[in-house]
């Protein structure tokens, strides 16, 4: 154990001690701060001597945090959000916006509904940018991972805030003009999300409507399911909102009830007042449809 010193924590501090936290390792704390993997280890070891105790824990999965690292953390968020307000009131003008806004979503979301409000937004505050976050793994808003999340989930959590942007409606595709109908899709090659997304509304649908199918493609995301049925290769379940806007798919059967989920547009109740971020929320709040 470190021997304990009269030691200050500097802001500076705070930012490595969270950047690990959300990194795990010092590769990523060091990409994220713009330095080196060993900068970051030598500050971790020159505070840890200081505090006379041990912040992070090594393994072979990266660095645990202690009790005292998470807290810590927690307060260089704090510090985080208020640098972020108080750099949202530094503007060339009343009227413009500036800053980095991140939007964690799927890339079914981003090419459909988000990308075409954003073009839009872009006319009117060119001056802002943006992390576009497409993994299956959505980014934790209240790890500040992500500053607005546009998530399919019938209920959002509690501690965010948000508008229900309404229900995403699904149904079973196939190509235009191609040989596969409703009658024969339990003959017909499926394309579908499984490992990917196993816990996905069309999975569950398909597993207890067509039990003794297993997909011939297995994707890791409905765009792609899309993509594939578009070129005659099988059948899926797609959202309608994304099926409609093309012409070489065509919908097999009604709409499918039971695989019906709902879509939110979430933010966290700490970032929601800052500029940029409500800037860019407010408009994908009035720009978002699924008709």
């Amino acid at each position: 154990m470190y021997a304990k010193t009269q030691y200050k924590l500097s802001s500076q501090d705070l930012e490595i001690i969270l950047a690990l936290v959300r990194g795990g390792t010092l590769a990523e704390a060091g990409e994220q701060l713009s330095v080196d993997a060993s900068t970051v280890f030598r500050s971790v070891q020159r505070m840890e001597k200081g505090l006379g105790t041990r912040l992070f824990e090594r393994s072979r999965l990266g660095y645990q945090p202690s009790d005292m690292a998470r807290s810590l953390a927690r307060h260089a968020e704090q510090v985080e959000a208020q640098l972020d307000a108080a750099r949202s009131v530094v503007q060339q003008s009343p009227e413009q916006v500036t800053g980095t806004v991140r939007i964690t979503s799927t890339d079914t979301f981003l090419h459909a509904l988000i990308a075409p409000a954003l073009r839009d937004l872009q006319a009117s505050h060119p001056l802002l940018s943006y992390e576009l976050d497409t993994r299956n793994e959505l980014a934790n808003l209240s790890r500040h991972e992500a500053d607005i999340a546009l998530r399919a989930t019938r209920r959002p959590p509690a501690h965010l805030v948000g508008k229900h942007i309404g229900p995403i409606r699904v149904a079973m595709f196939a190509a235009r003009g191609g040989k596969w109908k409703k009658a024969n899709a339990g003959k017909a090659p499926w394309i579908a999300p499984d490992d990917a997304l196993p816990e996905h509304p069309s999975v569950i649908w398909r597993r207890k409507q067509y039990p003794k199918v297993e997909p011939q493609f297995r994707v890791n995301s409905i765009l792609s399911v899309a993509e594939m049925v578009a070129l005659g290769l099988g059948v899926g379940v797609l959202p309608l909102f994304l099926a409609r806007q093309r012409g070489d798919l065509t919908q097999l059967g009604g709409v499918l009830d039971e695989a019906q989920t709902e879509l939110w547009l979430l933010t966290h109740a700490e970032s929601r007042h800052l500029r940029r971020v409500s800037t860019v929320f407010g408009h994908l709040a009035g720009s978002l449809s699924l008709d």
